[in-house]
């Protein structure tokens, strides 16, 4: 039974998705900047499409792209761009991130991906999963490298990563050319361990604005920060 996942302005279908809509996703949707007005956006490892949905809710941008290389996830992407109210600007391809990047020669004002990153030495035997969990399946090295081509000269680049990823992630955009301007590093409550960090990119090295966002203070007792960055989304907000 397919019980689709319901947001204030769109629903996206995931049963055919091995990486289901999570925390990680939505953040980055709600909080990737698109202030600089893109006119194109690529989201890169689209999975359920969640990114380009919330995107096209956030901005005026006339191209919102997708790139998903597995087959069930690809046509399910496709699919719930179709049933969204923009389904006239957003487009999904079914490539790998590298094949695509070696056959387009358009830039895009803002990309966003929240990547493969279990980077354990064990596999499961679910292969499907495998792919959306694994980052062999997309190396940091090969998104980053992929999004200085991709990217036009004022555009930004958004990610969510773990935070023990964070200094060599930065590194590696480094070496591309793309420094970060703003982090937020994100706890599940008060007492844990900084979890993700929420990471802007650009070309352009400016002094980093950082900050911290608490998601809860108790098990469902959201904080005024998490409540008001995903308020325009989430149905209980």
């Amino acid at each position: 039974m397919n019980n689709p996942f319901t947001f204030k302005e769109f629903s996206v279908n995931q049963d055919r998705c091995a990486m289901k809509i999570g925390t990680d996703g939505v953040l980055l949707g709600a909080w990737t900047s698109v202030n600089h007005n893109p006119f194109s956006i690529l989201d890169v490892g689209a999975g359920t499409g969640v990114l380009s949905l919330m995107l096209a809710q956030r901005s005026t941008a006339e191209t919102i792209e997708a790139i998903e290389i597995d087959d069930n996830a690809f046509e399910q992407a496709a699919e719930n761009f179709e049933n969204s109210p923009w389904g006239d600007r957003l487009f999904c391809y079914h490539a790998g991130f590298l094949e695509f990047v070696e056959e387009i020669d358009d830039e895009y004002d803002l990309i966003v991906s929240n990547p493969p990153f279990y980077t354990e030495n064990y596999k499961t035997e679910n292969k499907q999963r495998d792919l959306a969990r694994f980052s062999d399946a997309l190396p940091f090295e090969h998104l980053l490298h992929g999004t200085a081509k991709l990217l036009s000269e004022n555009g930004i680049a958004s990610f969510i990563i773990p935070f023990s990823e964070e200094t060599s992630f930065i590194t590696l955009a480094e070496k591309a050319g793309l420094f970060p301007n703003k982090i937020t590093r994100v706890k599940g409550t008060p007492n844990t361990e900084i979890k993700r960090s929420l990471l802007s990119l650009s070309f352009t090295k400016t002094n980093i604005e950082t900050n911290e966002l608490i998601i809860e203070t108790n098990r469902h007792q959201y904080t005024e920060d998490y409540i008001k960055l995903t308020k325009d989304f989430y149905l209980k907000m």
